[in-house]
């Protein structure tokens, strides 16, 4: 899945600024602070961060309906200033909202979608489209009918209409039930197996742990990390024990390498304790020093949100 260093980028982002005039008595707002950073060919990569944080910037920015204030943004090798043309044909863009006519059909919204593009109608592709995302047999229903997961598919078989080596998944599970979100995890993972490289935000962490390659993480319109998923996770330098003890706890065991400790129940104990000044045997061993047995433990290794409530604190 993960795209040959020797290729270009999918999309190069260069000191990348967004500066808002200010309205009323409020005040200018920089949203994006010199940003930079690549999206790898052949990867689905994981843009992440807080509310506010300047994501949708971002995306709304390469979607062509914000204006930078300074900085570079090459899709597919063309700068989105000098050749806005072959940028905004390189990058589909699956927005948060739903956003299409009630009183179309999908063959409808898929068809006048191509005739936005000039795409002659023997090059069309909508009827394969809808198969793809399982909505063929929905062809000829009002959109309105369509159920809120059918809707996200209808929105990336829109952003695919002109074939887009590039697709940016703008919190695409969003009020999405379990089962569904697994159906368009499943989507996805084919689009990107069939060559599309995935641009994904998400606040559902564990969905970007599964499904990345590579995540960057913005927080405050700044670029705090930009890592393989694996390498961002091993960031983490926490762990926890869950113990279950013989009898309650009197006092809560201390240790130079706790980080957090506290009762679960009568008899149960969770420590969170630094893998840089403690391992599992000291923690035990703390333990049975002051006079407590263990009768059972599990441990919780470090996972994406703990790496991504760490670093944007």
């Amino acid at each position: 899945m993960t795209a040959s260093s020797a290729l270009s980028p999918a999309i190069s982002i260069r000191d990348l600024v967004k500066r808002y005039a200010p309205v009323g008595k409020a005040e200018a707002k920089l949203a994006l602070k010199g940003v930079s950073f690549d999206v790898p060919q052949g990867e689905i990569f994981g843009l992440l961060g807080p509310n506010g944080a300047g994501k949708s910037t971002l995306i709304n920015i390469m979607a062509g309906l914000v204006r930078k204030t300074s900085g570079s943004v090459d899709i597919w090798g063309h700068d989105i200033d000098h050749d806005q043309r072959n940028a905004k044909r390189a990058i589909g863009i699956v927005p948060q909202e739903i956003v299409f006519d009630p009183f179309f059909t999908p063959i409808e919204v898929l068809e006048n979608q191509a005739g936005f593009y000039g795409i002659a109608k023997h090059l069309r592709r909508s009827e394969d489209l809808l198969r793809a995302v399982h909505l063929a047999d929905k062809r000829d229903a009002y959109a309105r009918s369509l159920s809120g997961g059918m809707k996200r598919r209808l929105l990336i078989a829109k952003a695919l209409v002109h074939q887009p080596p590039v697709l940016v998944l703008d919190e695409p599970t969003a009020g999405v039930d379990v089962e569904l979100r697994r159906q368009l995890w499943e989507l996805v993972t084919e689009m990107n197996r069939e060559g599309v490289t995935i641009v994904l935000t998400t606040h559902y962490l564990e969905e970007a742990e599964e499904l990345c390659d590579r995540i960057a993480i913005i927080n405050h319109g700044e670029l705090i990390a930009n890592k393989p998923t694996s390498e961002l996770i091993g960031m983490a330098r926490e762990k926890v024990l869950m113990l279950t003890l013989d009898q309650p706890v009197a006092q809560l065991p201390e240790h130079p390498g706790f980080i957090k400790c506290r009762t679960v129940g009568d008899t149960g104990l969770e420590i969170t304790y630094d893998k840089d000044r403690a391992n599992a045997g000291e923690v035990l061993s703390a333990l049975q020093a002051q006079g407590l047995s263990v009768v059972d433990v599990t441990t919780r290794e470090a996972d994406l949100e703990d790496v991504f409530v760490s670093l944007t604190a």
